[in-house]
């Protein structure tokens, strides 16, 4: 649905049942979210109780991150028991977590909200809420601080983690970069800034440790730690990458999520034009599944991932992991973000739209193109392994 091309009542009607959500209207948008699984039939999070510290990672589990960090931090140490909580997307589609809630239940079960609540609050030592979403769905009026302020009554230490547009204010995106999202007609502005306002307030007034997932948002939320995103080495490094030929086209990749967020339409016609020229060979990576991904990228030279953004995740680090380069927009911010952080310079290759031509026609040049594929391995495994992030949550909030 173009947000833009409905009238302004409309939108704010949209706009008012998602602010109320538990007003007549809001409960009825909950109830079309799905009906609960039979009552009972849902788990509640469980936890080594022979540890000292306990923890619980939810409700979101962008990209899988919130496991990831929950094994890393039981990697780093055997005093820690971390577990992550999810609910499914549309579709039933969802990442491995711990703890995998149906939508229905999640938002219209109050026996499971209840349950969850009173086993966290008993069992778990600490917190860390996703993205500003409610950890127990509906309870105490859907509210964030309030289920946040009950488990703080309860002794449990309580921390925030924002992951991306939950926390990224257009306004300021749109000001600080030519090429920024935020600035395409497609994308309806007032409530996305309207979120992303009252979640930076809520963060700023609830003096807890706060961390964010991509160094970007150090702008929006200037008192919170970067947790790098955690990717599975092993996994992104298990095909074995023969060297490069200089003298063949270069194998370029984009995985297009979101294109207008990846800003696919303004490279595709550099992308079309170089791919004629017998340059470079180019593939969309649209409907492959996940386990397929390795040897796909064990086949590709270059990742192209955004241009819009000023940053970069998950997917920008699997593909380094793998061996490929990577090329995308990152603002200058962003960079000197991950080298003050982990003494390392980011090895994503600088392009915007109006330089990726000149940018793919030296990679497909260069004789050492090798050397940057080693270096974004070497990357990868140092910062965004997991080993990171678990120091930074113990450091700055679990010890």
């Amino acid at each position: 649905m173009d947000r833009n091309r409905l009238p302004g009542w409309a939108n704010k009607v949209i706009d008012g049942i998602a602010d109320a959500p538990m007003s007549p209207l809001g409960r009825l948008a909950a109830r079309r979210l799905g009906r609960p699984e039979p009552r009972g039939s849902v788990g509640v999070t469980e936890f080594d109780l022979r540890v000292p510290t306990r923890l619980l990672i939810a409700p979101v589990n962008y990209a899988a991150q919130g496991r990831a960090w929950a094994e890393s931090l039981e990697r780093s140490s055997d005093r820690i028991s971390a577990r992550n909580m999810a609910v499914t997307m549309p579709g039933g589609f969802a990442f491995e977590s711990d703890l995998l809630v149906p939508t229905g239940t999640y938002h219209n079960d109050a026996d499971w909200q209840q349950r969850q609540f009173d086993a966290v609050a008993e069992n778990a030592t600490h917190v860390l809420i996703e993205a500003e979403e409610p950890p127990f769905g509906r309870l105490m009026g859907r509210s964030v601080e309030r289920q946040a302020e009950a488990l703080l009554e309860r002794g449990v230490d309580v921390a925030y983690l924002a992951h991306g547009t939950d926390a990224r204010l257009p306004s300021r995106h749109r000001d600080q970069s030519e090429w920024s999202y935020y600035r395409d007609e497609s994308v309806y502005l007032p409530r996305l800034e309207d979120v992303a306002a009252r979640n930076i307030e809520l963060l700023q007034a609830s003096a807890r440790k706060l961390f964010v997932s991509t160094p970007d948002l150090l702008l929006d939320v200037p008192q919170a730690a970067w947790c790098p995103v955690s990717v599975d080495t092993a996994r992104w490094a298990a095909t074995e990458r023969p060297p490069r030929d200089p003298a063949a086209p270069l194998r370029v990749v984009h995985a297009p999520s979101n294109p207008v967020l990846k800003g696919t339409p303004l490279i595709m016609p550099t992308l079309e034009k170089l791919a004629a020229e017998g340059v470079i060979e180019f593939r969309v990576l649209q409907g492959i599944a996940s386990a397929e991904m390795p040897a796909v990228f064990a086949e590709t030279d270059v990742l192209l991932d955004q241009f819009r953004l000023g940053s970069y995740g998950v997917a920008a680090c699997e593909s380094m992991a793998a061996g490929c380069a990577v090329v995308g927009q990152v603002s200058a911010q962003v960079r000197e973000a991950v080298a003050a952080a982990s003494g390392r310079e980011l090895p994503i290759v600088e392009a915007n739209p109006d330089t990726l031509e000149t940018v793919l026609r030296g990679l497909a040049a260069d004789a050492e193109f090798d050397a940057l594929s080693r270096t974004g391995v070497e990357f990868v495994s140092e910062v965004h392994d997991g080993r990171m992030a678990a120091g930074v949550l113990r450091e700055h909030w679990l010890d």
